[in-house]
């Protein structure tokens, strides 16, 4: 399915990133997720986690699935964090800034590992996958 993402801050987020806690289960939980309106969740058959790749389909990442009001049909949130940045265009467009809201990305249903945030530098940058 084709969306737009758009990535930011959210307060767990900030709570555990700025509390140094970017290494535990609970951040992997808050951060490593995408949140799908209740139209798109469903016509995905409603999954437990997701595979989110860029336009290119150069860079892709699993996380986990989050049914929500939040969102609209056709657009996706991701908390700022290391897994949306897997798939973010580094690109700035001469602006200094990536492109962190409205990206056109896939996401589709998986059930492939949800990576810690270790394991992606470890696997993604660390490994060049």
């Amino acid at each position: 399915m084709e969306v737009l993402l758009i990535t930011g801050s959210t307060i767990d987020e900030g709570k555990l990133a700025k509390g140094g806690d970017k290494f535990t289960d609970e951040y992997t939980m808050e951060c490593a997720s995408c949140w799908i309106s209740p139209v798109d969740f469903v016509s995905l058959c409603s999954p437990e986690k997701v595979k989110v790749t860029s336009r290119d389909g150069k860079h892709s990442i699993v996380v986990y699935a989050k049914c929500t009001d939040s969102v609209q049909p056709g657009q996706v949130f991701m908390p700022r964090a290391i897994w949306s940045n897997v798939i973010i265009d580094p690109d700035t467009l001469s602006t200094g800034s990536p492109l962190y809201k409205g990206a056109p990305v896939t996401i589709e249903p998986t059930e492939e590992e949800v990576l810690s945030a270790e394991d992606v530098v470890l696997k993604v940058y660390v490994g060049g996958q």
